[in-house]
């Protein structure tokens, strides 16, 4: 009897909690704003070679003066619809708009060369939307317990946190788990640069003013989002690739959705799970969600040649873990992925505090932002339905005119966050470096998650220090911190383990 009552009143109180953050949401200038993010999310993931991460680099600076419950709810939803804008290229020109868009590539192209790609495009709206309605619904219980349970870590607890979340790094989506780690590493170098808040001293500044307050993040991320983007697609400027257009998006049937609700349930219950764990994001997420869908099909020999429920399932998984994501992000402080990584720099950008105290604080902001992917998904797919025709000419802008476009509000953009010509440097030495980085397989979304992660590790290991006079061996009188250091180890040696398995198998072949 007591449980029940606890489990009304805790679920009365985020009933109460969600209808202030829909109230939010309801004023029009707030709701033409998501959808103003929905499109360009969409459109965005439609033009190869560019990505939600990017567009919310650029938008960033944009939102400063916006309301910021608005300005937060429009990246989201941005996010949202941009996971599902990279299946449109996919289908259409075997180019992925997004890299969880990778996985659909697969079977979603062979369909459209079967000449169904309407139908294609339909069944990844559709799974994309029901994914991503699975992830927010558990986003909207989930992240509210995760909080509390949090609100009880100390500073101790926090920087095993931390630590376990730059171990994941070594799992995400790139060439390597080695060059991952190294780029997190990086990352957590220059969140270093400026005064020690603790000590007062001064680091890495090499006589810079500019640098006393350590390197601002909107630049940073422009540069690697945008610039080295831009400069690596230069060398594909006059490629000629392959397109078709859709006359109409077609939607399944519910037969056909009877057929595909195993697969669809499975990815997307695989890809909220996969979001909610640090750093993982929704390209692993697509990517196993398309495995598990062809281990489980009664016909796996046909994936690759047009198969639904090789669209199904990576679609599902990627929206999924796009909800997902944002869990670790509000309710811990703590990126789920590198486009999460950016909605928290923009909270913090804000004034937000991101974590626990933010849902104890500002619940109507969480619940807000959570009305907004609700309001993507379905956006998104009447987008769909209404554009398909268009979206599929998108694809036909030529990069010669699209990139200029990018630079001249990637100039924009870095200015505009403070004024300073500073910042414009900052973002071209960023781009030129993200550029040799992408060059030589060194993803930008590691090291953002250790810019952005860096700053909680050195704070968490300074306060603990000082509570445990600096003594780092009784940091192990927590039960919680050795948990977060096992995991941490595991999730290190993980990778490496995969790696043995797979050259030992190789030799048994030979």
């Amino acid at each position: 009897y007591i449980l029940t009552q606890v489990f009304w009143r805790h679920l009365n109180s985020i009933m109460e909690d969600v209808i202030r953050g829909f109230q939010l949401l309801m004023e029009v200038q707030n709701l033409a704003l998501i959808f103003g993010g929905v499109l360009i999310g969409v459109l965005v993931g439609a033009l190869p070679g560019l990505s939600s991460p990017m567009a919310i680099a650029l938008l960033m600076p944009f939102t400063i003066s916006l309301d910021p419950v608005a300005s937060i709810s429009m990246m989201a939803a941005l996010y949202c619809a941009g996971t599902f804008g990279g299946s449109i290229t996919a289908i259409l020109i075997n180019a992925p708009g997004a890299p969880p868009a990778v996985a659909t590539a697969l079977d979603g192209y062979m369909m459209a060369k079967n000449g169904e790609p309407g139908r294609a495009l339909g069944l990844a709206a559709i799974c994309s939307v029901l994914g991503g309605i699975f992830a927010i619904i558990i986003f909207l219980f989930a992240t509210p317990l995760l909080a509390e349970i949090a609100l009880k870590f100390g500073p101790v607890e926090y920087f095993g946190l931390t630590l376990f979340a730059l171990s994941m790094l070594a799992a995400m989506s790139g060439k390597s788990s080695i060059r991952n780690l190294i780029a997190g590493a990086m990352g957590v170098l220059v969140s270093t640069i400026g005064v020690h808040l603790a000590t007062g001293v001064e680091r890495y500044e090499f006589g810079v003013p500019e640098l006393t307050e350590g390197i601002k993040f909107v630049p940073v991320l422009i540069g690697l989002f945008a610039m080295s983007e831009l400069l690596n697609q230069s060398k594909t400027l006059n490629a000629a690739v392959e397109r078709m257009s859709a006359k109409a998006l077609k939607l399944p049937t519910m037969a056909e959705l009877k057929e595909l609700k195993g697969t669809i349930l499975r990815s997307s219950g695989l890809g909220t799970f996969i979001g909610i764990l640090p750093a993982e994001g929704a390209t692993v997420a697509a990517m196993m969600g398309y495995n598990e869908a062809k281990r489980f099909s009664k016909t796996p020999e046909k994936f690759g040649t047009g198969c639904a429920e090789g669209i199904a399932g990576p679609e599902a998984a990627n929206n999924a873990a796009a909800g997902g994501a944002m869990v670790p992000t509000l309710a811990l402080g703590i990126p789920g992925s590198g486009t999460t990584a950016l909605i928290l720099a923009a909270l913090v950008m804000h004034g937000f505090r991101p974590g626990p105290y933010l849902i104890s604080e500002t619940p109507h902001l969480v619940y807000a932002i959570f009305g907004a992917m609700l309001f993507a998904n379905f956006a998104f797919l009447g987008i769909g339905l209404v554009g398909a025709k268009f979206f599929s000419y998108v694809t036909f802008i030529p990069k010669r005119f699209l990139w200029p476009s990018v630079f001249i509000f990637s100039l924009i953009g870095s200015y505009a966050y403070s004024s300073a010509i500073f910042d414009v440097w900052v973002m071209l030495i960023s781009g030129i470096i993200g550029y040799f980085a992408l060059r030589n397989g060194f993803s930008p979304a590691p090291f953002v998650m250790g810019l952005i992660l860096g700053k909680m590790v050195e704070e968490t290991f300074t306060q603990s220090m000082v509570i445990y006079e600096s003594n780092f061996f009784n940091f192990f009188e927590s039960g919680v911190f050795i948990f977060f250091i096992i995991l941490t180890c595991i999730s290190l040696t993980t990778p490496f383990w995969g790696t043995i398995r797979k050259k030992l198998a190789a030799k048994k072949v030979e």
